[in-house]
């Protein structure tokens, strides 16, 4: 049968044969993934083209279609790899995206391997972006002859033809047949059911058409809601199949195959998008939504999020209604609501856990390879940092002897760690934490699943995983540990102590809050593993999780447990804490008081106090601070005092006045005076002296404060202390305020003109202050009086 690729296919081979690299467009259906790699078999002689497919499904099945084209059973001309299972091929191999770090980082040279085949490039995947990434500084410094050959449904083809040095660009034409697009008449409420509606719409669809249904679902929860609700309601005859990347490999081949009777409806995830050929398709049923995995630098964890599908996934959904005859695409949202979606999904390295990634590049000897996204800074430091925490990385971040043995084992970095540690008892656990949970929603205690091992409940493949894990770890590794301690091996970062209360929440080592839920059966565990986490909100929620006894957390993290010493400024209790504790990163085993703290660690706490409770200058250190502030403001070369600029420095100035100061009570007692005094020098303090002097001199020569908070400064004194005084005094260049008293203390007038008072209203003062002060001198002329502040004399 012929197909659009067709036409196409001399010109690919020749323009690879003589460029060695090329971008190839070409929409689904069109036939690049079985008609290209044969193609290339007549200019490729020697050597073998390795084909990279992102998902294990479509690996086998482009494998078997591409043995089918020439006629020939899997393991001739065309095999295929993938983990755990391979059948080889002599000429092409297709093999899942992983296989070629593999093959790249154990054979920089790829000897033996022509040309490097990158399909649905367009997905974006982690791995096929480093492929592509190490396949490119291969055949730059190793291998000129080595050709290189991306192609895609739906990308832009302009920064992946830039990346390879301008690699040509061909682009081929699909044969894709009409497709009817119905959308709802209206907008679906925002918390609407999704599986009841997205059931019915199916009802719909099948009562409307005819051929195969595909129906597209953020995920297996959902695949199984949505099934429930159809079961009893399909039309006789309708066979319903899911698909998703863990279901059995047996049902998935199920669902891509032909309906033996009767019309078929698969509820499927985006594994159906793109990389495989669903037989029988006529009509799409799209929920509108994908999951993805985002992973936050910050917490060190994933979370899904299901989010709405991207314009692109929407166009490729809507584009397996058509492949074989005219179809119909079926949209559970209304056509207004379209234009808001995002127009692609994000490249997975843009949002994933990047611990492999920088696994694989400290292994690979550089960081700086040419990706077409280049991974986020934050999360490979926080990739870098894990790895240097399980040992893989030393501090420089080179690889150690134990990180290269991480490296061989097909697993995530954290639980090749465990494995490399622990050895072959640890398989299980690494092959259980690997798959999807296989008890989802029956709580989070991950002995139930082991479990699962000896009562044969588990499924097959994850047992098999086992078996095959245990026979690639180191050997001589045997540690006899208890799984949760082979879980800490992996997660030391998730160890959890239960804080005090009802609720069942910890804290875990690396930092984060964990919460399970009330009902478990870990609730009342005082420690616990997390293995598996969802990293949204302000604690994570438990997923998965083994319990943890302290004499086991002791024994496997004992290199980590170190006691520290701290004295901390206690908000609530108003005082600085000294305490002595001992510590697993954050988590504190033993907590008591530090009896001989040094004074410079309770000083140091103090001052964060200080920060708190703040400066509130007082007394004498205001007066103080007021004056420095008046000379400086008159020209004196003199340090800043404001409240600003003494925060922004309360380290250099307060901190070595701060001895035997621990409490708020102490603090608000606490003269400032000598710590301000000492910010000047001797120069200094006599121009402060000068021009603002603290006190003034009367004409009885008593001295009384100025006050410096006032605006002028202000002095309070009896009226008669200043007969005899003719001038104003001054302070600052400016006139000092007078607070004129009578002999019983009471303020009788205020002046910065004391001539002038004595001139105008004296003599109004005067007449008052006879009647009621008669035994006090009130002279006509004060300023050729004697200045007293006693009474009259008695006569005699």
């Amino acid at each position: 049968m012929a197909l659009p690729i067709d036409p196409l296919l001399p010109e690919i081979s020749a323009t690879l044969a003589s460029a060695g690299r090329l971008v190839l467009q070409a929409p689904p259906g069109a036939g690049k993934t079985t008609r290209v790699p044969l193609a290339l078999l007549d200019v490729i002689s020697k050597g073998k083209i390795i084909m990279l497919e992102p998902r294990r499904l479509a690996t086998r099945a482009a494998a078997e279609r591409l043995a089918a084209g020439l006629g020939e059973p899997l393991g001739q001309t065309v095999g295929y790899r993938m983990r755990g299972e391979s059948t080889p091929g002599r000429r092409i191999e297709v093999v899942t995206e992983g296989i070629l770090t593999r093959m790249i980082q154990s054979d920089p040279e790829l000897t033996g391997v022509s040309c490097l085949i990158f399909d649905e490039f367009h997905e974006r995947s982690l791995n096929a972006d480093l492929g592509l990434a190490l396949a490119w500084e291969v055949a730059q410094a190793l291998r000129e002859d080595l050709k290189l050959l991306v192609m895609s449904a739906t990308l832009d083809a302009g920064p992946v033809a830039a990346m390879l040095n301008d690699a040509p660009v061909l682009t081929a034409e699909g044969r894709a047949f009409p497709v009817d697009t119905r959308w709802l008449d209206r907008p679906r409420p925002p918390r609407a059911a999704l599986a009841p509606d997205v059931a019915e719409l199916t009802l719909k669809a099948l009562s409307e058409t005819t051929g195969g249904v595909l129906v597209f679902l953020p995920g297996e929860r959902e695949i199984r809601a949505v099934a429930a609700a159809l079961g009893p309601k399909v039309p006789k005859g309708v066979t319903i199949r899911p698909l998703y990347g863990a279901l059995p490999f047996a049902e998935q081949r199920a669902a891509i195959a032909p309906a033996a009777t009767g019309r078929k409806v698969v509820l499927a995830t985006s594994i159906a998008e793109t990389s495989l050929t669903i037989e029988d398709i006529r009509v799409v049923v799209d929920a509108g939504l994908a999951r993805r995995a985002r992973f936050d630098p910050g917490t060190g964890m994933s979370r899904l999020v299901t989010e709405p599908a991207t314009r692109a996934e929407i166009t490729q959904r809507a584009g397996r209604a058509g492949r074989v005859a005219e179809g119909w695409s079926y949209r559970l949202w209304a056509k207004a609501e379209e234009g808001a979606r995002p127009g692609y999904p994000p490249p997975e390295i843009a949002d994933a856990d990047l611990t492999g990634l920088a696994l694989e590049l400290a292994q690979w000897g550089s960081t700086d390879l040419a990706f077409l996204t280049p991974p986020p800074e934050g999360a490979m430091a926080g990739a870098v940092s894990l790895l240097q925490d399980l040992g893989a990385l030393d501090r420089t971040g080179g690889i150690t002897a134990h990180g290269r043995a991480v490296a061989r084992l097909p697993v995530h970095p954290r639980l090749a760690h465990m494995l490399a540690v622990a050895g072959p008892g640890a398989a299980r656990l690494a092959a259980l934490l690997s798959d999807r949970d296989p008890m989802m929603g029956r709580g989070a205690d991950l002995g139930l699943r082991l479990r699962g091992f000896r009562d044969g409940t588990l499924p097959k493949r994850i047992g098999a995983e086992a078996k095959r894990l245990a026979k690639l770890c180191p050997k001589g590794t045997t540690v006899n540990l208890t799984e949760a301690q082979m879980a800490a091996l992996a997660y030391p970062d998730r160890i959890g102590k239960r804080r005090k209360g009802d609720a069942p929440r910890h804290v875990l080592s690396g930092g984060r809050g964990a919460v399970l839920d009330a009902g478990d059966g870990l609730a009342a565990s005082p420690y616990i593993v997390a293995t598996d986490l969802d990293g949204g909100g302000r604690e994570a929620r438990v997923r998965l999780a083994l319990p943890l006894t302290e004499a086991e957390l002791r024994e496997v993290a004992a290199e980590r447990i170190h006691w520290s010493e701290s004295c901390t400024w206690s908000r609530r209790d108003g005082r600085v804490q000294a305490r002595r504790q001992e510590r697993l990163g954050s988590l504190v085993l033993r907590d008591e008081r530090w009896k001989d703290p040094p004074e410079a660690d309770v000083a140091a706490a103090m001052l964060e106090g200080v920060g708190q409770l703040g400066l509130a200058l007082t007394g004498p250190a205001a007066r103080f601070r007021a004056r420095v502030q008046l000379a400086r403001s008159g020209g004196a070369a003199l340090p800043d005092m404001s409240d600003a600029a003494l925060f922004a420095s309360l380290q250099e100035w307060l901190l070595p006045h701060l001895s035997g100061v621990e409490t708020a009570s102490a603090w608000r007692g606490f003269d400032l005076r000598p710590a301000l005094e000492a910010l000047l020098d001797w120069p200094q303090r006599q121009a402060v002296d000068q021009a603002a002097p603290a006190h003034f001199t009367t004409p009885l020569g008593r001295k009384v404060p100025i006050d410096y908070d006032s605006d002028p400064p202000e002095v309070a004194l009896r009226l008669q202390e200043l007969f005899g005084q003719t001038s104003h005094p001054m302070v600052g260049g400016r006139a000092l305020k007078l607070t004129l008293l009578s002999p019983a203390g009471r303020p009788v007038q205020v002046t910065t003109d004391l001539p002038g008072f004595w001139a105008t209203s004296y003599a109004d003062v005067r007449k008052d202050m006879r009647g009621r002060y008669p035994k006090h001198p009130w002279p006509e002329d004060p300023t050729e009086a004697d200045p007293t502040t006693r009474a009259k004399p008695r006569k005699r």
